[in-house]
């Protein structure tokens, strides 16, 4: 049976799910390029106190890998990167794996991909599926005088864990999910954290209970109930994500929420500093049960006048106060608009990808783009991230990648890309539906492009799997077959 050769770049949640699809379709040629030490991705990156994810165990997770042992309703980082892991090497992926090895280039050569290599090895290979990820290229603020600091600077993507946080003073810049976790462990712990606000943010409450041994038996003894809480869990962000892009009663009843919440903070001044002043869900929503019990410490400040400038010994802000601090925390995001980049990319004609995106990431159904043949993309632009587990949107990505190959292999084409006008009809369609979803109701965030738009898929994450997992439309695509370039 011919055998395609296939580089996965990339060893996180989507590499990892690509890998293990690839075997369980009979595709064995595979490598998977991971430029750290281990798997995980943004798990194994982000290490910083307070971690846990906003997805609960029981759906973030492989259908094809349920784990009956979550420790608790929201997992914590070290956890998730231990499961990823654990199904990378239970699947056999550690003897396909380079690790410390960054893919630095891909030139589309006839029907193939030259590859490069950190290391500066070249491979050809039929096709390659970028496994990156958008979370992965840390944002480091642009404010005069940070490097001015006198003490440790750390952004929370690169947590340096030999900085003994005893007795100091801790500046958190950035009030996101990552900020919010941050306040919430460092309080208490630490004789004083600031809280540096740009923003506010709505909070979703939530009580993060442990599983007792006993459920833990249960699950193991009866796998059926894991599947169970997996789709119950999918039944409720389907019907969460209906407030995300249509308004209506879902949308009012989340607002009711996250603003009934709020109220839990005593002190009128200081809810008045955190209420946003955008509907819940514009920005990524943030899901706390600690929040707001930590902000409302004596050990906790809340600044919300604008950053001017960084001393040695602090922060001084936009009304002259200087806030005095011995470590500095960036929780500041990351460039979510990245993807792939920066790799160097070239596909057919010499198009370059900074030259197809100069005007921002544009992807064909999430996954493929028009002058790249045989180039897949893993939760690539466009794809249904927002407050959505990315397995599951993996997984439905796979299955598109997986049914091309098949169709490689029975030698239907040696090389595939959709077409430029198929790109722009999808394109302009979900331009058309943006204005209905929450994301275009007057906030700033990291989901809008270049011109305002959201760069997230403006429908359900059901439709879109609906969509992903249909056969292709042989209108969209362009096939091309050259027999005598086959090995």
């Amino acid at each position: 049976m011919n055998q395609p050769r296939i580089a996965i770049v990339g060893a996180g949640i989507s590499g990892i799910c690509m890998a293990v699809a690839l075997q369980r379709a009979g595709f064995t040629d595979f490598t998977l390029y991971e430029k750290a030490d281990d798997y995980g991705g943004t798990w194994r990156d982000n290490t910083y106190p307070g971690l846990v994810c906003d997805v609960p165990s029981r759906y973030y997770q492989f259908t094809f890998a349920m784990n009956p042992d979550w420790s608790q309703l929201y997992s914590t980082g070290p956890e998730i990167k231990n499961y990823l892991a654990g199904v990378a090497r239970g699947h056999g992926l550690d003897r396909r794996t380079e690790f410390g090895t960054e893919v630095v280039g891909a030139e589309f050569e006839d029907t193939a991909w030259r590859v490069t290599t950190s290391t500066g090895a070249v491979e050809r290979f039929d096709f390659v599926m970028c496994a990156t990820g958008f979370l992965h290229h840390p944002n480091r603020p642009d404010i005069a005088g940070l490097d001015d600091f006198g003490g440790p600077v750390m952004h929370s993507a690169r947590w340096d864990h030999e900085v003994d946080l005893t007795g100091k003073r801790v500046g958190v810049i950035g009030t996101g999910s990552t900020g919010t976790q941050l306040v919430s462990a460092l309080a208490g712990q630490v004789p004083k954290v600031v809280m540096f606000q740009r923003t506010p943010q709505w909070i979703l409450p939530t009580v993060n209970r442990a599983y007792s041994p006993v459920a833990k038996q249960v699950y193991r003894r009866v796998p059926a109930l894991g599947n169970l809480a997996y789709y119950a869990n999918r039944a409720i962000f389907a019907a969460f994500s209906q407030g995300l892009v249509h308004p209506g009663r879902i949308r009012s009843l989340i607002q009711w929420v996250v603003a009934r919440n709020l109220q839990s903070v005593k002190d009128p001044e200081l809810r008045r500093k955190l209420t946003p002043d955008y509907q819940a869900m514009c920005k990524r929503l943030v899901v706390s049960d600690r929040f707001y019990a930590a902000v409302q410490r004596p050990d906790v400040e809340l600044v919300t006048e604008s950053i001017d400038h960084v001393k040695e010994h602090g922060v001084v802000t936009a009304d002259g106060q200087l806030h005095e601090l011995d470590i500095l925390v960036l929780a500041t995001g990351f460039d979510s608009h990245a993807f792939m980049r920066p790799m160097a990319i070239t596909g057919t004609d010499g198009r370059t990808l900074d030259q197809a995106w100069a005007d921002g990431p544009r992807a064909f159904e999430g996954v493929m783009m028009p002058d790249f043949p045989n180039l897949f993309m893993l939760v690539g632009p466009h794809s249904p991230f927002a407050n959505h587990p990315l397995t599951a949107v993996a997984e439905a990505q796979a299955f598109r990648i997986v049914s091309w190959l098949k169709r490689w292999r029975a030698g239907e084409f040696d090389s595939v890309a959709p077409t430029r006008a198929a790109t722009d009809r999808y394109n302009a369609r979900m331009r058309a539906a943006a204005p209905s979803t929450v994301w275009t109701t007057g906030c700033q965030s990291w989901y809008l492009g270049k011109d305002g738009i959201p760069e997230l898929w403006p429908w359900s994450p059901g439709q879109y799997e609906k969509l992903i997992r249909r056969t292709p439309d042989p209108i969209d695509y362009r096939l091309d077959r050259r027999v005598a370039s086959k090995k």
